[in-house]
C-alpha cells in the first residue's frame, strides 16, 4: 500500500510538469534550420524579422509575411509563390526551447500530417 501511495505522488507532480517555452526570444534573428523528411535531412538559413522571414535554401531566397496566432505559433504565407504548393500558409508551432534552439513542428493550414525540426540562433 505504501509503495501504491509513494507512486500515485509522484505521477502526479511528474503530470504536472510542463516544458518551459521562451517563444519570444526566437521571434526575431538569424537562424539555422534542420528538418528530416523520409529520412533525408533538409537545411535552410532563415532572418526573421517582425514581420517578414526571408529563408536562403539550396541558394535560393524566398521570403513570407509573418503573422504570430500566440507566443509560440505563427503563419507563414508566401509573398510570391511561384507555384500551387507556395499558396499554402505554413503553420508552425515551437514545441520546446532551449537557451540557442527550439523544437518545431509544421504542417500546410488545415492540414493534419505534420512535421518536426529544429532551428539554430545563429549568434548576432
Amino acid at each position: 500500500m505504501k509503495q501504491f501511495l509513494v507512486f500515485c505522488i509522484a505521477v502526479m507532480i511528474l503530470s504536472c510538469y510542463q516544458t518551459e517555452r521562451r517563444c519570444n526570444d526566437f521571434k526575431t534573428g538569424s537562424f539555422y534550420s534542420e528538418v528530416i523528411i523520409d529520412g533525408k535531412v533538409y537545411k535552410s538559413e532563415f532572418e526573421r524579422l517582425e514581420h517578414l522571414q526571408i529563408e536562403t535554401y539550396n541558394n535560393k531566397s524566398d521570403s513570407a509575411q509573418v503573422r504570430w496566432i500566440n507566443d509560440c505559433e505563427v503563419i507563414f504565407k508566401t509573398i510570391h509563390p511561384k507555384n500551387m504548393a507556395e499558396h499554402k500558409d505554413i503553420h508552425l508551432k515551437i514545441l520546446t526551447t532551449t537557451d540557442t534552439s527550439y523544437t518545431f513542428e509544421y504542417s500546410y493550414v488545415g492540414e493534419t500530417k505534420k512535421q518536426k525540426g529544429m532551428a539554430f540562433k545563429l549568434k548576432e
